[in-house]
């Protein structure tokens, strides 16, 4: 390891490399000149030069592209030891994961730090920690979509809306409570899930993607433009938070209390997840997701399989919706635009498709890191998408990808492994 290491960085300050870093730095340098280095007082009528910048940008872009290339030369070799050893092609954080040694304890870790996090924390640090879980839950639904039957879905957010809006109005005209609320929002998300699955039963890759984001919009533009069911685009406030066997409670004890019922749901969606995902209709999903044609010619009901990931993903996205409607008390169609599916599904790519544990992480990451680096508000959004680029090169799998399953039949006798 030490070894390929060191040849990685003699090969990397050959003169071939420094000679390409050279003309990347100039290249830049010459897009970027008129931004950079021209700059017109309007008022003064004067034209100010200001080659220092220029000199950042050079100096800046060379140790850049160094810095490039010596990664993209580690990914590769990389590369090439996972093709000669299978040990390889698990991380350390899969390793991790998959030890007991290291999973238990670190999962009562975990657990102790969720539990006592809301008195130690502020009531907005408890506010953003909730809505965190929230994007979890509706990640994992999505994951089923996605990650695991491979069927890339960007009206995602439409189940969600649907389960925000069923608590809403069937609080306002009926006073149905949440709790109530809560399965009447997972079973009315698994039907418009059906009703999406339909249409798409024939669609794959982008006319997939295209017609579940027309079907996204089309619910937003129903929600914004029908006053007399939805409101409108005025909303619907003073939605009531979860009660908790009549007691009242105060604006802190309510966010605690939301608090604690994200991480029960949280839960409760992880290990519905993971039994899914290992039983036969889990499996039915990776085939379907790995190819289409082999999955129905080994006998697998095609149709059956894509509605049935569609139902159970907009189930969990109808829950959250409930969820997110109570923790707010405020709902209306901006919050349920096309970029809240984009950040849905960037947190399950992010984190890893298939993977639960990768999922959680890219959900967290995505929802508390914008929020606490506020104080580079300026630069954040540039941030964010730098690391997603850099993720997407460097990381494809996420950042803890999914394992794959590998039987083997040695001397006559089954062998499983990962």
């Amino acid at each position: 390891m030490a070894t390929t290491d060191k040849s990685m960085a003699v090969g990397l300050f050959r003169w071939d490399e420094v000679r390409k870093s050279l003309l990347a730095s100039l290249w830049f340098m010459f897009l970027t000149f008129p931004i950079m280095v021209i700059r017109v007082n309007t008022i003064y009528k004067t034209v100010e030069w200001r080659w220092h910048r220029m000199a950042y940008v050079g100096v800046g872009a060379f140790l850049l592209s160094f810095v490039w290339r010596f990664l993209i030369r580690r990914k590769e070799a990389g590369i090439k030891r996972a093709e000669e050893s299978e040990e390889e092609t698990l991380t350390r954080a899969q390793r991790l994961i998959r030890d007991p040694r290291f999973a238990k304890p670190g999962i009562v870790v975990v657990g102790v730090g969720f539990l006592v996090f809301p008195l130690i924390s502020s009531l907005y640090q408890i506010d953003i920690m909730t809505t965190a879980l929230i994007y979890v839950v509706v990640a994992l639904g999505l994951n089923i979509v996605v990650g695991l039957a491979g069927l890339l879905d960007l009206g995602y957010v439409a189940f969600y809306a649907v389960g925000a809006y069923s608590y809403a109005l069937l609080n306002y005209h009926f006073g149905i409570g949440f709790w109530l609320a809560l399965p009447i929002g997972g079973a009315l998300g698994m039907i418009f899930g059906i009703l999406l699955g339909f249409p798409v039963l024939r669609l794959r890759g982008d006319y997939l993607a295209i017609v579940t984001l027309g079907f996204g919009e089309i619910i937003r533009l129903v929600l914004e433009n029908w006053n007399e069911f939805s409101f409108g685009p005025s909303g619907i406030a003073n939605i009531p938070r979860p009660g908790f066997f009549g007691m009242t409670l105060s604006l802190q004890q309510n966010h605690i209390y939301i608090y604690y019922l994200m991480v029960g749901l949280a839960l409760f969606t992880i290990f519905v997840v993971r039994r899914l995902q290992n039983s036969r209709i889990g499996r039915a999903w990776m085939a379907l997701r790995e190819d289409e044609v082999a999955c129905q010619a080994m006998g697998i009901n095609k149709t059956r399989t894509k509605l049935s990931a569609f139902a159970l993903g907009a189930t969990w996205a109808g829950m959250g919706g409930v969820v997110f409607a109570a923790k707010t008390t405020f709902i209306n169609p901006a919050s349920f635009t096309i970029w809240e599916s984009v950040i849905i599904l960037c947190c399950v790519v992010l984190g890893g498709m298939g993977s639960i544990v990768g999922v959680i992480c890219g959900a967290f990451a995505l929802k508390l890191l914008p929020e606490y680096f506020r104080a580079f508000s300026e630069y954040r959004m540039l941030v964010f998408g730098m690391v997603l680029v850099l993720m997407m090169v460097f990381r494809p799998g996420g950042i803890i990808s999914d394992v794959r399953k590998i039987y083997r039949f040695e001397g006559g006798s089954e062998t499983r492994g990962n």
